[in-house]
């Protein structure tokens, strides 16, 4: 049987760090990611809640926060437990083998920031973010002389 989730997206609140009894560090998190289309009540995203173990668990809370975009590698875990009401809750989670950051916190914070003024200024909304992402991937692989150093070796076939 195969049980793999490959998920790309932003993180809708802080990470939450909790220690079980025996001090191993577990954090849970929630991942929004975007759809391609809006579903009947209008909904454009998918909530995918997210707990990760061990020393990745530690990482993700000292890095992350709400909005960072993460890249989650990982497996679909079903459990359930009685809740305070005495009823029986059943969860459908992503246990992460690996979490990857994706953008530093500058960045984040950068995108957070235009996002905002994007939502403060009057008239007609343009995708500034958008905008800047193009501009700063066009400034990273700017390739002023045009000539790349490919080498017979370095072609797979």
């Amino acid at each position: 049987m195969i049980n793999r989730v490959v998920m790309v997206g932003r993180m809708t609140r802080d990470p939450e760090l909790r220690r079980t009894g025996s001090g191993t560090a577990v954090t849970s998190f929630t991942l929004a990611l975007n759809r391609n289309y809006n579903s009947a009540d209008g909904q454009q995203a998918d909530y995918i809640p997210c707990v990760v173990w061990n020393k990745a668990a530690e990482n993700v809370a000292q890095y992350c926060g709400k909005g960072s975009l993460v890249g989650v590698e990982g497996r679909l875990r079903s459990r359930s437990y009685d809740n305070a009401q005495g009823q029986r809750v059943f969860v459908v989670e992503v246990q992460c083998d690996s979490v990857q950051f994706l953008e530093t916190k500058a960045q984040r914070e950068r995108n957070a920031q235009m996002q905002n003024n994007d939502f403060a200024m009057p008239g007609p909304q343009t995708n500034n973010f958008q905008d800047m992402q193009t501009v700063e991937l066009e400034k990273e692989f700017d390739n002023s002389d045009n000539s790349f150093n490919i080498m017979e070796d370095d072609i797979q076939f």
